[in-house]
């Protein structure tokens, strides 16, 4: 039975509710959500959310399964190599349990689900960056039954996923957003140590920055440019209960409720009204009269008052971005919340239907049935010796008075009769025992559908843990063969004017050029971009290009017309997603493909799944430091050791927010309350902006340490960097490896990254 859907509201669409506590949960369920989704105490992306402790996630499941709903756990956090094993463990008593679903981010603890707990659903969290069906029809291949896809698609884009897959479609309907895609965001990791991708964002974006509105062309003439101040990353609270027939319509089957660190008066008005809502329009389209699907002015006033702290938008589902979605108010700091901080409802209690029969010399028989999504359950408990009356028999209206007293259980009689041979008597305490006995066997087979095998043994459990980490299919450990004594030199070029600096230099062996410089070139560019290209080929040079950091329609329409003819060119590709590698493959492309460090692979089960899916290799993650580094299989992985780390990859147009749209890629900057800028690129072709990081990551002084590490190559990424400044910076970092320079020579800020620090 574990593992089944669960039964929901009217017409199957489930509203699913937020659950930070026992307490909300309870009120969710209570509200009429259909399910819950909460964190436990690791591998949540609400590290500091009141989660749930072993001992209540597991008492929670029992309850919801009691009412015929369902719990998500929340997964959905990248994870490290030497935490594998402990996500086998962290998952083995829930799945027990009975478990109905496991959100995830991490695609190396997908692979470890889907081999160690077979039967277990898998969610793909909103963190794993689904934009496309390329990736939603893998992802169903692999097993996963639901997505959670990303919040900047539209309805369109969603009703195709829905079109081209069997997959359940969840999307959040109220609630925060980000102003980044979820799960590209390294922003609060790269500037305060706390990173988005293990649960701990610090939420920068929701401060003020200061808009620097200028070209390339006026900064290098010295122009004068115009600044404004403002929340230009804080969107405001999405609220979509006026697009429910739209929402349904796309093939949403799950409306997903933001908010697990909101308290219990907010989820319960949320979850009253979606579920008020939802109702309503499938009981007009099954008359139809679903044309007059209106929300009324007081429900949407009580609705928004449930919390009220930076407006609310309806999203990207009708638009790409805008400016209309931005709160940039500073609002108070105080949330308008409801002043109750719980809500002390009725338990909810599931009818049952029951038969006592009392014989004189027999035991007192129960009779309990009940039915729900786990089908018809029927019991029967046998209670103290039915006595012959020796006074006063007892009376069916004392009987069913005492039986019905279920308070406090999660049950309550629908239908009771009582068969009673003779002047009979039994003690009150015998009917009593005998109730109490009857409602805990019920619930004992109610869960018990739920539960998964318990023969699981101590020395599966100890393989099980074991394969978590990716022993079996990882490629072998790293050989301590250091004969390799210099590593290739790669770089990472934006500009024309880079492209060729890199073809002249001769110690750079490979260069991955952004495919917007050539896509977006003129036809007589492009001749010029390939002839550029050719020349560094012969010169020995390998020449790869990199595709879309966000694969959207725009990215599909592109690359179908213009794939074959970059593949034709290119000695290799550098993807960003597992979209344009599904593409490339899907084309019969055999070349050589890399995946970048936006392709997360943590763990050596993740490198395994990128490998068997067709990348032949990968680039270091930005978040691991240099010992979790060495965990991995780095035969195949590429270093960054210089570059502004792009801290942001986001639907919404910086430039369209503070001026206007001019559909022309270019630059401005930005700056925190600390005065730090920040480069933004503005990408048109796809419709994307990319936001990177105030300084530029330098591993000059880390020469021991890579040496150590053994990589594959060495990744120099410039972005708006001269052709002067790319020449200084590659011979002054290869002086200070050769010992002719001191790291302490570098002029101007820089960071390490995490190469040292790492994330918790």
């Amino acid at each position: 039975m574990a593992g089944t859907t669960a039964k929901t509201g009217n017409g199957g669409i489930e509203i699913l509710s937020p659950a930070g506590s026992y307490d909300i949960l309870k009120t969710a369920i209570n509200a009429g959500a259909d399910a819950v989704y909460a964190g436990g105490s690791c591998f949540g992306a609400r590290a500091f959310a009141q989660n749930f402790t072993e001992k209540e996630l597991l008492e929670a499941i029992d309850y919801v399964h009691l009412h015929g709903k369902k719990l998500y756990l929340t997964v959905n956090t990248l994870v490290k190599e030497r935490e594998m094993e402990n996500v086998f463990r962290y998952l083995l008593p829930f799945y027990k349990q009975g478990l109905d679903a496991v959100i995830v981010q991490d695609l190396g603890v997908m692979d470890m689900i889907r081999q160690r707990f077979p039967d277990l659903p898998i969610h793909a969290s909103t963190q794993m960056t689904v934009t496309h069906s390329l990736m939603a029809g893998y992802l169903e291949e692999l097993g996963v039954v639901r997505i959670v896809p990303a919040r900047e698609l539209s309805l369109t884009e969603i009703r195709k996923i829905a079109d081209r897959t069997n997959l359940e479609i969840e999307c959040f309907v109220h609630g925060a957003l980000c102003y980044c895609y979820s799960g590209q965001c390294l922003l609060s990791s790269m500037i305060g140590g706390r990173s988005g991708n293990r649960g701990q964002c610090a939420q920068p974006c929701r401060l003020p920055w200061a808009i620097k509105g200028s070209s390339d062309n006026s900064q290098k003439e010295g122009r004068k440019t115009n600044e404004k101040s403002g929340d230009y990353l804080s969107l405001k609270d999405l609220c979509t209960i006026d697009l429910i027939p739209e929402l349904i319509e796309a093939g949403i089957t799950s409306f997903k409720i933001e908010g697990r660190m909101k308290q219990a008066s907010y989820v319960k008005t949320v979850v009253e009204m979606y579920r008020k809502y939802v109702d309503l329009y499938l009981e007009q389209k099954a008359s139809g009269t679903e044309k007059q699907f209106l929300v009324s002015k007081n429900d949407l006033d009580i609705l928004q008052s449930a919390y009220q702290r930076r407006g609310y938008t309806d999203g990207y589902y009708r638009r790409h971005n805008g400016k209309e979605m931005l709160s940039l108010a500073r609002p108070d700091a105080r949330e308008t919340l409801k002043k109750a901080d719980t809500c002390n409802e009725r338990e909810l209690q599931e009818k049952i239907n029951g038969k006592l029969i009392l014989s004189e010399g027999k035991s007192a028989k129960l009779y309990l049935s009940v039915e729900g999504e786990y089908g018809r359950i029927e019991t029967v408990s046998e209670g103290a010796l039915v006595q012959k009356a020796l006074k006063q028999p007892i009376s069916e209206e004392r009987l069913e008075h005492q039986l019905r007293k279920t308070g406090g259980t999660p049950f309550v009689f629908d239908k009771l009769s009582i068969e009673m041979d003779g002047d009979v008597f039994l003690p009150i305490q015998g009917v009593n025992e005998l109730r109490r006995a009857a409602l805990e066997r019920l619930e004992n087979e109610i869960v018990g559908t739920y539960r998964r095998d318990q023969k699981i043994t101590e020395r599966e459990e100890r393989e099980g843990a074991s394969a978590a980490s990716g022993e079996e299919e990882s490629s072998s450990k790293q050989s301590d063969d250091n004969s390799k004594e210099r590593v290739p030199i790669y770089v990472s070029v934006e500009t024309e004017e880079q492209l060729k600096c890199a073809a002249r230099i001769s110690f750079v062996e490979r260069i991955y050029v952004e495919d917007t410089l050539y896509l977006g070139a003129s036809n007589e560019k492009k001749e010029e971009l390939k002839t550029e290209i050719c020349q560094a080929q012969t010169a020995g040079k390998e020449v790869f290009f990199a595709m879309a950091r966000i694969f959207r329609s725009e990215a599909e329409h592109i690359y179908r017309q213009s794939l074959k003819m970059l593949c034709s060119i290119a000695d290799g590709m550098l993807i960003r997603n597992m979209e344009s590698l599904r593409i490339l493959r899907g084309e019969g492309y055999e070349g050589i493909i890399i995946a970048d460090s936006s392709a997360y692979q943590w763990n050596r089960r993740s490198q395994y799944f990128w490998k068997t899916s067709g990348a032949d290799g990968f680039v270091a993650p930005l978040e691991l430091n240099v010992s979790e580094l060495e965990e991995l299989d780095r035969s195949r992985m590429e270093l960054p050791v210089y570059g502004y780390a792009p801290v942001m990859v986001s639907a919404g147009c910086v430039r369209r927010h503070t001026s206007k749209c001019t559909k022309k890629s270019g630059w401005l900057s930005m700056s925190d309350r600390y005065q730090k800028e920040f480069a933004v690129k503005n990408e048109c072709l796809y419709c994307y902006n990319v936001i990177y990081n105030t300084a530029p990551t330098l591993l000059a002084d880390q020469g021991e340490e890579i040496k150590k590490l053994r990589p594959s190559a060495l990744i120099f990424a410039f972005s708006r960097e001269s052709s002067r400044q790319m020449s200084r910076i590659l011979e002054w970092f290869s002086e200070v490896t050769e010992g002719q320079k001191d790291p302490g020579t570098w002029e101007g800020d820089f960071t390490r990254g995490h190469f040292k620090r790492g994330v918790k």
